[in-house]
């Protein structure tokens, strides 16, 4: 539907954890499109809500050319894990080396209130837990040993991006009865 401006680390709402959603309306079909949108211009392998402003448990994700969506996620993880390259959309032209769970069998359901099950493996797993992170409040630079996410701080604070304005979300002072964002 439309391409979203992409909150930036700072960025208050990245770390509120987002709500369940209760309402698979058109508002969250237009949700889902947006993120899908968003993700594939950006691109990234996958986007959470909360990263376009929006506080609920959604996200999408673009991996090995299939692009996907679930909604009110709950994961089970490996205890096998993965170490490797993370990057996040809202920490542009930055990645750290991040440990995963190497696999996940992710539950919720469609934008079409159906439920769903996702089982996936290297990128795919880390991708699914990334976004899960996000709509807890929580960024893959959390993760990371304290050097390491030393060394990531400084590369944040030291980006062309750090401090940049976030945007400017108008609210209607007019009760919208549900039909709006």
């Amino acid at each position: 539907m439309a391409i979203q401006p992409i909150r930036l680390f700072g960025d208050p709402v990245l770390r509120q954890r987002a709500i369940e959603v209760v309402d698979f309306d058109r508002e969250l079909h237009t949700l889902v499109s947006d993120l899908t949108d968003t993700m594939l211009d950006a691109p990234g392998a996958g986007l959470a809500a909360p990263q376009i402003g929006v506080g609920l448990r959604v996200f999408t994700w673009y991996v090995d050319g299939e692009v996907g969506h679930l909604v009110n996620p709950v994961l089970d993880l490996s205890e096998e894990e993965q170490y490797g390259e993370e990057g996040c959309l809202s920490i542009p032209e930055l990645s750290f080396d991040c440990t995963r769970a190497l696999s996940v069998v992710a539950r919720g359901f469609d934008m079409h209130g159906e439920p769903v099950t996702i089982e996936g493996s290297d990128l795919l797993a880390r991708a699914i837990q990334h976004e899960t992170d996000h709509l807890d409040g929580v960024l893959f630079i959390d993760r990371l040993d304290a050097e390491a996410r030393k060394v990531a701080m400084k590369a944040i604070r030291e980006s062309d991006w750090f401090g940049m304005d976030q945007p400017t979300v108008k609210v209607s002072p007019h009760p919208t009865n549900g039909l709006g964002l």
